[in-house]
């Protein structure tokens, strides 16, 4: 079943945004999968895409997310994480088994290098460089391990809570914290050999 209990391990009822539509969903109203698409599709995709770095996949991935949905709702659970958190979860777990199965290596060398500067930062400035530029950062989420890739893509791509983000990787708060951490002072590290060209787009 498909309804879960929060990262901390215990149950927590909340008002699920979705609890509208869940019920005709249920049922197999087609016109309720569409609502759900219309809410999430943007974001499912934009969060594989971040994971996968391919268009394509990004889009299969997302079809796959819908159809999941759509055939495990009459299991759903209300009153536990929100719908839209099982929808990053699955998101998560077909991003994993994509990436395993990836035979596209980087050759390039990262040098361990440590930049001072917060990743926060850089983030909200990499939104506006050039696409050159964003396929440089986009080559250095490529490199970082897959969980890394995910907590970070969750925080500062799709902007969500530390405690959503937790609960959608299934670790309690403090775990995500940690593996964020991890893959900020990563992504730094990559990034670092590109820092004149990012302060300069």
């Amino acid at each position: 079943m498909i309804g879960t209990r929060s990262a901390s391990g215990s149950p927590h009822p909340q008002v699920d945004p979705d609890a509208d539509i869940l019920q005709g969903l249920a049922s197999g109203q087609s016109s309720a999968l569409g609502t759900l698409m219309d809410r999430h599709l943007a974001a499912i995709k934009s969060c594989a895409w971040h994971m996968v770095g391919d268009e394509m996949i990004a889009e299969d991935i997302a079809q796959e997310v819908f159809i999941k949905a759509w055939k495990q709702a009459p299991n759903w659970q209300p009153g536990r994480a929100k719908f839209s958190t099982w929808l990053y979860r699955v998101t998560k777990n077909l991003c994993y088994d994509r990436l395993r199965k990836k035979t596209e290596i980087y050759p390039e060398i990262i040098p361990d290098m440590i930049d001072e500067r917060p990743l926060a930062n850089q983030v909200v400035e990499l939104r506006q460089t050039s696409t050159a530029q964003k396929t440089k950062i986009d080559r250095a989420m490529a490199q970082l391990p897959d969980r890394q890739r995910m907590a970070i893509t969750l925080c500062h791509y799709r902007e969500l809570s530390q405690i959503e983000a937790a609960e959608i990787m299934e670790i309690r708060v403090r775990a995500y914290e940690s593996l964020l951490a991890r893959g900020r002072k990563s992504l730094r590290e990559q990034l670092k050999r590109h820092k004149r060209e990012l302060l300069e787009g």
